[in-house]
C-alpha cells in the first residue's frame, strides 16, 4: 500500500522458509504464470528452502493446504476461498482489494505458526497483502514482474482500470527490496516506464521441463482430427488477447494457403479476443481450413506441440515467450516475432527457430511458406532447439533466484540498522 514505511528486519536474517504469493497456481492456469510458480517452487525446496505458496481457490470451499502436486516436503500450497467475479470491469479493482485483504489475513494466520524470512510476490494483484505482510513481519519483500500493464496495452495506460493497475505496479516496483523480471527486455522496459535503476533488476529466466510435456493418447488418432496425411498443421496456442499477435497470424494463412496449398491450422486458447478473431477468420474465408479448440489442459496441449508442423508465436508484446520454449522442448519448430522476451528465446544465430519482424503479417506469411515447404530446415531446427531448451533449466533457476534472496541476507541487518 502507498506510503508503508520501509522495514526493520530482523537480525539474523536466513533463506529458510519462504512465501510466495501468485494470482494462479496449478490447476487454477489462466497462462504462464501458474507453470512458473509451480516449478520455481519445487526446485527451491529441492536445494533446501521451505516454501509456502498462497494463493486463490477455484471454488468456493473455505481457505485450505495441499503439499504440492506430489505431496513433495516442504511445499505447501495454501488456497483463500476468492469471491465472486464481479460482472462490471469497473467494480474488479474493489474486488482485487478484497482478495488482498484476505489474502494478508491469511499470510498473517501463517505466520503465526511459523516465522518467514522472506516474502515473494508475482505481479501486481496480491502486491499490497505481500508488502503489508513484510512490514508487518520485518522480512524483506522481492516482487517478479512478469509483464506490466503499460506493455500490455502499448503505453495506453490513462484510464480506468488500466491507470490504477499501472500505478500499483510502479509503486510495487519503487517498494520492493528486489526486482525479478524474466527477461533482458523486461528489465529494460521495468526500468523505463517506472523510472528505477537497472541495477536493482535482476534477470532470471523462465524455465522449461522437457518431462513435464509428455503427451498422452493416440497422436496418430489426434492428428488425422485436425489434418489429413498430406496437410500442414500450424498451431497458435495462448490466451486470446490483443497482444499475442494471433490477428496477424490469420492475415498471414490466406497467402500461405495459396501459395503451399493443403495447410491448416489450429488456434488454443480462449481470452477477450477470442470473438474477434472467430470473425476475422470468417471474413477471411479460413474457418474450413481451422479449428479454434478454446482452453485446453495440458495435456492435450503437450499432445498438439507433437502432431503440429509448426508452431506460430506473432506476439505484439511478449516478456518472455513459455510458448515458444515448450514447442521447441517438445521438437515442434517455431517461428517467433522478433520483439521483446522472444529475442532471447530464439537468439539470432543460432539457428532454432525463425523470426519475423514484429507486427508485419506479410513476412509472416513468407516465413511459413519457407518452413512448410523446407524439411531439411525444419529438422535442422528442430535438433538445434532440443540442446537450446536446457539452457532454461529449473534448477539452475532456482539457484539463481536463491541468490537474491541470499544478497538481501547479507543486506538485512545493515538495511535493518539504518532504517530502524
Amino acid at each position: 500500500m502507498p506510503g508503508l514505511r520501509a522495514p526493520s528486519y530482523r537480525v539474523p536474517w536466513m533463506s529458510s522458509r519462504v512465501l510466495i504469493l501468485s494470482w494462479e497456481y496449478p490447476p487454477v492456469i489462466e497462462g504462464g504464470l501458474a507453470r512458473h510458480v509451480r516449478k520455481l517452487a519445487e526446485a527451491l525446496v529441492r536445494q533446501g528452502t521451505t516454501v509456502d505458496v498462497l494463493t486463490r481457490g477455484n471454488d468456493q470451499r473455505p481457505a485450505r493446504a495441499e503439499h504440492g502436486f506430489d505431496g513433495l516436503a516442504g511445499l505447501t500450497v495454501h488456497r483463500v476461498r476468492e469471491p465472486s467475479w464481479p460482472r462490471d470491469l469497473d467494480r474488479f479493482v474493489a474486488w482485487v482489494q478484497q482478495m488482498n485483504e484476505d489474502m494478508l489475513a491469511a499470510g498473517e494466520r501463517l505466520a503465526q505458526e511459523g516465522s518467514y524470512d522472506l516474502i515473494n510476490v508475482n505481479d501486481w494483484l496480491f502486491a499490497n497483502a505481500a508488502a503489508e505482510l513484510s512490514y508487518r513481519l520485518e522480512v524483506p519483500y522481492v516482487t517478479t514482474i512478469h509483464a506490466t500493464e503499460h506493455g500490455r496495452h502499448q503505453g495506453w495506460v490513462e484510464d480506468l482500470p488500466q491507470s490504477h493497475i499501472h500505478s500499483v505496479e510502479r509503486w510495487m516496483a519503487h517498494r520492493a527490496d528486489a526486482v525479478i523480471v524474466c527477461s533482458y527486455y523486461m528489465r529494460g522496459h521495468v526500468a523505463d516506464i517506472f523510472d528505477i535503476e537497472e541495477r536493482r533488476i535482476a534477470v532470471i529466466p523462465n524455465g522449461v521441463d522437457p518431462n513435464d510435456l509428455r503427451p498422452s493418447g493416440d497422436l496418430q488418432a489426434l492428428r488425422r482430427e485436425f489434418a489429413a496425411p498430406h496437410e500442414k498443421l500450424v498451431l497458435l496456442v495462448g490466451r486470446l488477447v490483443y497482444e499475442k499477435g494471433f490477428q496477424l497470424a490469420l492475415d498471414a494463412l490466406p497467402g500461405v494457403m495459396e501459395e503451399v496449398g493443403n495447410v491448416r491450422f489450429l488456434v488454443a486458447g480462449s481470452g477477450t479476443h477470442e470473438t474477434e478473431l472467430r470473425s476475422q477468420a470468417e471474413r477471411l474465408g479460413l474457418s474450413e481450413h481451422g479449428t479454434f479448440l478454446g482452453w485446453i489442459g495440458d495435456d492435450v496441449l503437450h499432445s498438439l506441440y507433437r502432431i503440429a508442423d509448426l508452431c506460430v508465436v506473432p506476439s505484439i508484446y511478449e516478456p518472455f515467450g513459455l510458448v515458444a520454449l515448450e514447442a521447441m522442448a517438445s521438437g515442434c519448430p517455431c517461428i517467433v516475432a522478433d520483439t521483446g522476451g522472444l529475442r532471447e528465446v530464439v537468439p539470432v544465430g543460432e539457428r532454432v527457430g525463425l523470426r519475423f519482424n514484429g507486427g508485419d503479417a506479410e513476412h509472416l506469411g513468407v516465413m511459413i511458406e519457407r518452413l512448410l515447404v523446407d524439411d531439411e530446415l525444419r529438422d535442422r531446427l528442430v535438433t538445434e532447439a532440443s540442446e537450446h531448451v536446457l539452457r532454461f533449466d529449473w534448477d539452475d533457476i532456482a539457484q539463481r533466484t536463491r541468490g537474491i534472496y541470499d544478497e538481501l541476507a547479507e543486506l538485512a541487518p545493515r538495511e535493518g540498522a539504518r532504517r530502524g
